[in-house]
């Protein structure tokens, strides 16, 4: 598959002439490094993840800067954050001069640790998430949208499982001192058959047979590598009783979907997840559009205890919202709209913008919009990230 262009070129580019260094943070595989190594051509390359290449940095982490020569890129910096504190006396030397240090991590937390304790105002700081349907045509509810995937689709199962095991093996392990990984794949297999659902602790850990504690551990751990969205309640007051747990759902569908053992289109059409497993593809899109953008993540739900539930409300900005229900049907119908015209009414025209259904609309509808109910479209999946 030929390169395809992230929505995130223009502002690396243009933060890579303000900036001395750059960080791209993300999930593993989703393409980090290919983007900063078609970007920046002439930069040499370094991968911090090789055994060897992290004990050299550990031993003579000012030796290992000496001996590169900017600019340059260093991938999966997260293995070694000891050598922050040494890059910034680096880029201290010549502050002005920008576009030298391209750096790469698949963990966030740490990653920020570092950046915040040794390299504020010297890094501008983004994130890449898988392809996004803004970025090509070829991401899917069923595929996902990783790279490789999508380059070779024969291949897909092999690769996800090759990926759990990565991740399991690397990400996992650096994070966490989890040793029975058997037991946190369960918790995996558990949590995909959760999707779309309101996040219960409990009856997570009671099959487990693991602590509440440890599953907010591991929650923790899949969230910081970018897995797993916990999108929470919207909590304005409308006079109602509102439920405040976060709902659950996987940043890659295709991963999802590997996860539940759906492995055709034929499957997942059939699939009881089928819901969750596209609502949580909507959800990730609205992310990736926050992020490619520039803006913050921010996504809510709502639901109250006399059973009114909006999937998603979608802050813009100025206290005005978009209030979006997701649909895995190829079919829609007026009643979809309901729950948008209720809260809509509830929250007031000084807060929604407009309120939308997204379906699954069929490749033979084009660009269709419809309108449902006054000021209520039904749209696909691309003209939901429309204003």
């Amino acid at each position: 598959m030929r390169f395809i262009h992230r929505a995130l070129e223009s502002a690396l580019l243009k933060a890579s002439r303000q900036f001395p260094a750059l960080l791209v943070t993300g999930p593993r595989r989703a393409g980090k490094t290919t983007l900063l190594r078609k970007l920046f051509p002439n930069a040499s390359y370094h991968l911090l993840e090789d055994p060897d290449v992290i004990a050299r940095v550990r031993a003579d982490p000012r030796g290992f800067l000496e001996d590169v020569r900017p600019p340059v890129i260093c991938d999966e910096v997260q293995h070694v954050p000891e050598l922050f504190q040494y890059l910034r006396t680096r880029i201290d030397r010549v502050p002005r001069r920008c576009g030298q240090w391209f750096l790469t991590g698949s963990q966030d937390a740490s990653l920020m640790r570092g950046v915040s304790e040794s390299m504020a105002g010297r890094v501008a700081v983004f994130h890449l998430l898988p392809l996004s349907r803004e970025e090509t045509a070829k991401v899917s509810m069923f595929r996902g949208g990783f790279p490789e995937v999508l380059a070779r689709p024969s291949a897909a199962e092999v690769w996800f499982r090759s990926y759990v095991q990565t991740y399991l093996e690397r990400d996992v392990r650096a994070i966490s001192s989890i040793r029975d990984l058997s037991t946190f794949r369960r918790f995996l297999a558990l949590l995909a058959s959760r999707c779309g659902q309101t996040l219960n602790k409990t009856d997570l850990a009671s099959p487990l047979g693991v602590s509440v504690p440890t599953i907010t551990e591991w929650l923790s751990i899949l969230e910081t590598t970018a897995q797993i969205l916990l999108v929470p309640p919207f909590y304005e007051n409308f006079g109602k009783r509102l439920v405040k747990s976060p709902k659950l759902y996987f940043v890659d569908s295709g991963l999802l979907c590997h996860l539940l053992a759906i492995d055709t289109e034929r499957a997942l059409a059939r699939s009881p997840f089928r819901g969750g497993i596209f609502e949580g593809f909507v959800a990730s899109e609205i992310t990736k559009h926050q992020v490619n953008t520039g803006g913050s993540r921010a996504l809510y739900y709502f639901r109250d205890q006399q059973g009114l539930e909006v999937d998603f409300v979608w802050p813009l900005g100025n206290r005005k919202v978009r209030l979006v229900e997701a649909k895995a049907s190829s079919t829609v119908t007026p009643e979809a709209a309901v729950p948008l015209e209720r809260l809509g009414q509830a929250m007031s025209k000084t807060y929604v913008v407009d309120k939308r259904v997204v379906y699954q609309r069929l490749p033979s509808e084009g660009t269709s919009v419809s309108v449902l109910k006054p000021g209520i479209r039904a749209v696909g999946v691309e003209d939901l990230l429309k204003t």
